[in-house]
């Protein structure tokens, strides 16, 4: 018969997760992840090849990883689309804080997302563990603003200072990473194309690495519409 003590300490933590379930209001009342949108607005269609891709935006391997799977994205133009899920990893100190940026940015202008984004990749070293080491919470809260202004637009400074007092934008942080970690990834990047993950998580991949990937599905894609053709002749 289980002690008083541990019926109490389990009734407790049962208490605290659903507590924590209420507060996050899961699910979410939108699909986790940032469209690419390549040519303007854009919406993923049945017939597209879907890729998904989990990054830590101050992930080195999801940086390099992040301009070959734009130049295939290019390259494939509407045959493909992009959904961006956000992991930030523990063990990167900065990562939590600049995941919770790119959502800020992306609730005061979609459009600042990626540009946001790929600020982070060219000027990663900056929020390394190392070169913040001396620096407490605030400042890099701080920073943060002033570095995402540039790449939101400088109008929106203050917006996105409030950004960081608003639970919301931590929500839909944790629910990023909580969604990312029900998926079963666990370190970036790792990929995901048409609901299947790519092997080799954590490593990158370079352009004539997703040709071949997803030239095989554009073919096949070719095949199957000849057949209609014929058969409807």
């Amino acid at each position: 018969m289980p002690r008083p003590t541990l019926i109490l300490l389990f009734a407790f933590v049962i208490n605290v997760s659903k507590w924590g379930l209420d507060a996050q209001k899961l699910p979410p009342a939108r699909y986790d992840g940032f469209l690419y949108e390549k040519h303007g607005p854009c919406r993923h269609h049945a017939d597209t090849i879907l890729i998904e891709a989990f990054f830590d935006p101050v992930c080195p391997d999801s940086r390099d990883s992040w301009p070959p799977l734009k130049q295939a994205l290019h390259y494939y133009g509407s045959r493909t689309s992009l959904l961006l899920h956000l992991l930030p990893l523990p063990y990167h100190d900065n990562a939590y804080v600049a995941s919770r940026a790119l959502h800020i940015a992306n609730n005061l202008n979609h459009s600042s997302t990626f540009p946001l984004l790929e600020r982070f990749f060219k000027h990663q070293e900056r929020f390394y563990n190392a070169q913040t080491r001396n620096l407490s919470r605030v400042s890099v809260v701080k920073d943060i603003v002033e570095f995402a202004s540039v790449a939101i637009g400088n109008s929106y400074h203050s917006a996105i200072e409030s950004g960081f007092n608003d639970r919301e934008t931590d929500l839909q942080t944790r629910v990023s990473f909580k969604y990312s970690t029900s998926r079963g990834v666990f370190g970036t990047p790792t990929f995901y194309i048409n609901g299947f993950v790519l092997p080799d998580a954590g490593s990158t991949l370079d352009y004539n690495g997703w040709r071949k990937f997803i030239d095989p599905l554009i073919n096949a894609k070719k095949g199957k519409s000849e057949e209609h053709v014929h058969l409807s002749l």
